[in-house]
């Protein structure tokens, strides 16, 4: 395909490689991430995940060796020889990655040849999914590889072995390790070898492939069926560098409302107005803290998005309004699909605006969804994301509070749209092709846009479908899992690898979507729910009630109890975002992202990470009164119910009744809780409460942030940021932990801190020399000082 290497130019941070047929760029976007492109295509098509490329390549060299073209920065070496054979070396040498020099070679599958023509068997599927490839890379597979990433895919943690293809696909039926595709399509994974980390980003918006070791173990793999050899290599050497240097090119999450951040509720469909009231009223009777009901499609007249059914909801404004007074937000479904409908001013502004999809004859291009005969808006185009955006204001004036994207694949009662569905692509035409895997994505940053100039509020959108850098625009949740175990099992992975791939807020239907749940599971799911960014139960249509006291006072009492903590943690899931926004770390996080110096962290599938510091194993089987539970090495663990402390590196057996999800903190940490409410906002916080553990010896810092939870102020400093030092001394007789206001640029700061400091028992504890009361009770120590400054407790 591209024969000898003839030479190279650079120009700047590019190197232009010439070959024999073909020529090449190497782009240094920094010193540890460099950039592979070939225009199959076009010359250049601009990005649709990176939208504000920073380049930053320091200092590099560009020489010949040994026929080939190397180039070295500051923390890689880049070889690049005949065929745009390529190997990233480490400073040190050490082989990264390189290409596979052979020919495909699938695994022989057996079976009678006269039936090859007809056979459904894996092989040839993926022989003929190989043959239809415009381009594909190979790379040499490493014995002692994982693999992890390419957003919500479903299997095992590691993706070592597994075969993907990214096409979003609406496919409600019940998701299991075998499915190719689902509704997002994030072509980045990690690979992690010899305990360092790197990364590939296909940035082609095609439906590409991925094989990790499935049709041979010798390699994996990418390619797409059309556009540019396009990908970036992403160096660590950890993984959450890796995680850091990707966010660097798709964007960070910015900082969510706080409320959306607290329990919320959906079904299909809470209609008519009274079942809405009902449940609001239910919530609050209960004492079970809940911010957000869901209005799912049947609230829309006849399914027109940006219409309500007077029938159902007479008057959604005062309905609103009230529900906002018992502390409720409402977020109600939009989907793209819009009625054929003469007279539907939504339809009628599009048909006259030409912002619908065409087919191939230029026609606007009519399937059938939940309205009937509908149009697709081309959200390609930048004049019809602004339309759009403009009508989040029909919503927002009703008193909606955030947009609940969905259908947006985009799916249709026909099956998948037709390849030459035409879309303006801000008049670079392009087919459905092309835009397929970016249509949600565009719908999403349009709908954000919207909220964003109608409330000058942060948006909160949550979409189905999306592609690589839609973070920057909306959370997103799993789709239509089912109420059974083994979807809440399979959950864990996909959550954590959401996050590796750019994805922090995310969450699945806590419950299961379709089917029946069981008291059982709702306890179990609510319990993994409590520690995920999106806490959100949602159940379908003719399935029985899945609301937190649905099932009887055991279910309910456990469901009160997680939620609730859930509330408690609220200051340190902000916080978690607040660090996010700058670094792109994810809030749920595989054990391996923290403790990549432990191999044993690379495959646990059902433990996971809040952060840095609380280790979350929840009981995914049925049934299940014990489990086992890996305690990373390097750290000493405390047990979060019973304040045991165990030494990392080992596995423990906890006992787990129903009501008990293991909980573990790792030693050293402060957790900042705040004063449970039944939604955010019900009364000001102006204690916080830090609970802290302090390491056998050492420092720990904490940073604590703290702003007016809705505006974008805090970008122009409207903020507070206090830092806590926890210092153990080494003659273990002392612990010193030092407050300090390192930012204050918000006016309402707290006006006084209460610690938790376990596993001490304090002869004294002073403020700045002055005593301090305390009380010692059992494994805590509480006391509660009125400002910042340094508290001494001798031991």
């Amino acid at each position: 395909m591209f024969g000898k290497l003839k030479g190279f130019q650079q120009q700047g941070s590019s190197v232009t490689i010439r070959f024999e047929q073909k020529a090449a760029t190497v782009d240094i976007i920094t010193p540890g991430i460099v950039r592979f492109f070939v225009p199959f295509t076009a010359k250049q098509q601009p990005s649709k995940a990176i939208e504000q490329l920073q380049k930053t390549p320091g200092s590099f060299t560009v020489r010949s060796g040994n026929g080939e073209a190397v180039i070295e920065t500051e923390k890689l070496t880049v070889r690049i020889g005949d065929d745009f054979r390529t190997t990233v070396l480490d400073k040190d040498g050490r082989v990264l990655s390189e290409d596979d020099p052979g020919t495909a070679a699938p695994f022989i599958r057996r079976g009678a040849g006269e039936g090859l023509e007809l056979a459904a068997a894996e092989g040839h599927k993926l022989e003929a999914e190989r043959n239809k490839l415009k381009f594909q890379v190979r790379k040499k597979m490493e014995h002692d590889m994982f693999f992890y990433g390419l957003g919500e895919k479903t299997g095992h943690l590691n993706k070592k072995g597994y075969h993907y293809k990214m096409w979003n696909t609406d496919d409600p039926s019940p998701h299991v390790e075998s499915f190719e595709t689902l509704y997002k399509s994030i072509p980045f994974f990690i690979a992690l070898k010899d305990r360092q980390a790197f990364g590939y980003f296909l940035d082609n918006t095609y439906e590409s492939v991925f094989d990790l070791g499935k049709e041979n173990s010798n390699y994996y793999a990418f390619g797409a069926v059309d556009g540019n050899l396009d990908y970036y290599f992403i160096y660590g050497p950890s993984a959450k560098e890796v995680v850091g240097g990707y966010t660097h090119l798709t964007g960070t999450a910015p900082l969510p409302q706080l409320w959306t951040l607290g329990y919320q509720q959906c079904r299909w469909a809470y209609v008519p107005e009274q079942r809405l009231r009902e449940v609001a009223e239910t919530f609050r009777r209960k004492d079970i803290p809940c911010d957000a009901l869901y209005l799912d499609i049947d609230y829309m007249d006849g399914y027109r998005v940006f219409t309500w059914d007077k029938k159902k909801f007479p008057d959604p404004h005062k309905t609103l309004q009230d529900l906002r007074e018992q502390g409720f937000k409402v977020v109600t479904i939009i989907d793209p699909g819009v009625k054929k409908d003469k007279g539907y001013p939504i339809y009628d502004q599009g048909m006259a605006g030409h912002y619908f999809a065409t087919d191939k004859d230029g026609l606007p291009y009519v399937n059938k969804v939940w309205p009937g005969d509908a149009l697709y808006p081309d959200f390609s185009s930048h004049k019809v994301r602004s339309w759009w955006a403009a009508n989040q204001k029909i919503m927002t004036d009703t008193g909606v509070s955030g947009i609940w994207n969905d259908m947006n694949e985009p799916a249709s009662f026909n099956g998948p749209l037709p390849d030459d569905v035409q879309f303006q692509h801000d008049g670079v035409p392009a087919d459905h092709r092309e835009i397929h895997n970016v249509y949600g994505h565009y719908m999403a940053k349009a709908t954000y846009e919207g909220l964003k100039k109608a409330t000058g509020k942060r948006p909160f959108v949550i979409t189905r479908a999306c592609y690589a850098g839609t973070q920057k625009y909306s959370t997103v949740w799993t789709g239509d899992n089912q109420s059974l175990w083994e979807h809440l099992r399979m959950s864990l992975p996909m959550l954590m690898n959401l996050g590796l791939s750019g994805v922090p807020f995310c969450g699945t239907d806590v419950g299961g979507f379709g089917f029946d749940c069981t008291a059982e599971l709702l306890a179990r799911w609510i319990q993994v729910g409590a520690f995920t960014p999106l806490f959100r139960n949602h159940s379908s249509i003719y399935t029985r009630d899945q609301e937190p006291w649905a099932f009887g006072e055991q279910t309910e009492a456990i469901c009160r109890k997680y939620i609730k903590l859930r509330y408690r943690l609220l200051p340190y899931l902000y916080d978690l975002f607040h660090q996010e926004e700058k670094n792109g770390l994810p809030l749920i996080r595989p054990l391996l992202l923290n403790d990549q110096h432990d191999p044993r962290t690379y495959e646990i599938n059902d433990e996971f990470l809040c952060g840095d510091d609380l280790l979350v194993a929840p009981v995914v089987t049925q049934g299940e009164k014990a489990r086992a539970v890996y305690l990373p090495e390097g750290s000493d663990w405390v047990d979060y119910w019973t304040k045991t402390v165990y030494k990392g590196g080992q596995y423990i057996i906890r006992e787990t009744p129903l009501d008990v999800c293991p909980i573990y903190i790792r030693s050293g940490a402060v957790i900042p809780l705040y004063p449970v409410q039944h939604y955010v906002g019900e009364q000001p916080v102006t204690e916080l409460t830090l609970d802290v553990y302090p390491a056998r010896k050492g420092i720990r810092s904490y940073r604590h942030y703290q702003d007016d939870g809705e505006s974008f102020a805090y970008r122009k400093g409207a903020f507070n940021l206090y830092q806590f030092d926890v210092t153990a001394g080494g003659d273990g007789k002392t612990i010193r932990i030092s407050a300090e206001k390192k930012h204050a640029g918000y006016e309402k700061g707290y006006r006084s801190f209460r610690f938790i400091v376990n596993q001490i028992h304090p002869a004294a504890i002073t403020l700045e020399g002055e005593p301090v009361a305390f009380s010692d009770s059992g494994n805590q120590t509480v006391f509660t000082v009125k400002k910042t400054g340094e508290v001494t407790i001798q031991l």
